[in-house]
């Protein structure tokens, strides 16, 4: 065939399933660089829910430094500018087909860009929170009732979760899901067992915990089918004077009470690595020391990211 003969295609000829199958491979900077101003194909194949059924911001982390007042941290205006762009970029271009969203746990989001996210992605089903200093109660609580999806929820730990969680159990009836990281004592227990006494999965791996709260979760929460303690550094306080003890080991009534579990994911060896940086964190993870998303580890599957 003469070279003259041979009809030339244009990128914006491309066929739309195809471009959609180019840009899955992309992570979310790339697909937020402007890709969708090229023509009105590259920007339809930009807006497919495929590429939007997963938020992932996992790999973005505010620059801060902490501060003595609230809300305890100062994040950077160009940190903070980074994260407006790509994050309201993101929600343009996904439509409102986003069902999971994932946040690092050292991102700073702001209560106006929780609010502005939620209003954007009505119908979703997992959320990865970040961390809560700039996130206030009526923050949440907005979005929580935009949420009425939300299956399942990671958090870190917070003072005062019965707002939280009643909103939640008010809100969102297919809730069944919840992994908390940080300190869990028996109030936090005691708020789960009065809002969310139908919840099936709890994990609560590396995390300190009293014997009698873990009792209590096992008696209380009969709905439960999979509970992960995994790593946990737990505590059994005696009658006084005798002194706290951490436990090598669960004693039978416990195993005998989680007999019923579908699950019980544990470990408290001593030659695992993640139960002696727990024990060497007291309990409260300080994940900023180790390995760059070790955090996101879990042995139940559907928590894992």
């Amino acid at each position: 065939m003469e070279e003259s003969d041979r009809v030339a295609r244009r990128w914006e000829d491309l066929d739309i399933d195809i471009l959609v199958k180019i840009f899955q491979s992309f992570d979310i900077i790339e697909l937020t660089s402007g890709i969708a101003t090229v023509c009105t194909s590259w920007r339809m194949a930009c807006c497919d829910p495929l590429l939007w059924r997963t938020l992932d911001l996992s790999m973005m982390k505010s620059n801060f430094i902490k501060i003595p007042l609230e809300p305890y941290v100062y994040v950077d205006a160009r940190s903070d500018k980074t994260l407006n762009h790509l994050l309201k970029t993101s929600l343009s271009l996904s439509q409102g087909n986003i069902m999971t969203l994932i946040f690092h746990f050292n991102l700073y989001v702001s209560d106006d860009l929780l609010t502005y996210t939620a209003e954007r992605c009505p119908h979703l089903r997992r959320l990865v929170m970040p961390a809560w200093n700039r996130i206030k109660k009526t923050g949440i609580c907005k979005a929580i009732r935009i949420w009425q999806d939300l299956e399942s929820l990671t958090m870190p730990s917070i003072a005062n979760p019965p707002y939280l969680l009643e909103e939640i159990a008010n809100n969102c009836k297919n809730f069944s899901e919840l992994k908390v990281m940080g300190p869990f004592d028996n109030f936090f227990a005691a708020t789960i067992i009065t809002y969310l006494p139908k919840i099936r999965v709890l994990s609560l791996r590396c995390s300190m915990l009293v014997k009698d709260t873990l009792i209590s979760i096992l008696d209380e929460l009969r709905n439960l089918e999979v509970l992960n303690i995994s790593h946990c550094l737990l505590i059994e306080i005696p009658p006084p004077p005798a002194p706290r003890r951490i436990m090598r080991e669960l004693d039978q009534c416990i195993l005998d009470k989680a007999s019923r579990l579908r699950e019980f994911l544990t470990c408290m060896k001593d030659s695992c690595i993640m139960c002696q940086r727990t024990r060497n964190d007291e309990g409260l993870m300080r994940w900023y020391k180790y390995e760059e998303g070790v955090w996101k580890a879990d042995e139940v599957s559907s928590l894992s990211l």
